[in-house]
């Protein structure tokens, strides 16, 4: 893979992380499969809400959708994903606490 490439597919893994609610849906369907009824309970969000993030998510190419009869159930798109999500976490930074205090930094 080119260096083109390679940044392509960080700034969508970066998109996607980008909004706590999305970083939310990664990190349950990390555990397993889910269905949207189930993770908009569980995430405490609309279901129309749900329904956009995992359309930027499936666009993202991070997960797939898969009819199952008159339901759909999502996944990651491959186990690495759940994988490099849960080595992200692992990850300690040491952050200036001021640097990201507000947006207007430029820095997050």
């Amino acid at each position: 893979m080119d260096v083109l490439a390679n940044v392509s597919v960080l700034a969508r893994f970066g998109h996607a992380l980008s909004d706590e609610t999305r970083a939310r849906i990664l990190l349950a369907l990390a555990d397993g499969s889910r269905y949207p009824a189930d993770l908009a309970d569980d995430l405490g969000v609309s279901r129309q809400k749900l329904s956009n993030h995992l359309a930027c998510l499936r666009g993202c190419g991070l997960v797939v959708a898969a009819p199952e009869g008159r339901r759909t159930r999502y996944e990651l798109a491959d186990p690495t994903i759940g994988q490099a999500i849960a080595d992200l976490v692992t990850v300690v930074l040491a952050v200036d606490p001021a640097c990201c205090a507000d947006s207007a930094s430029g820095c997050c």
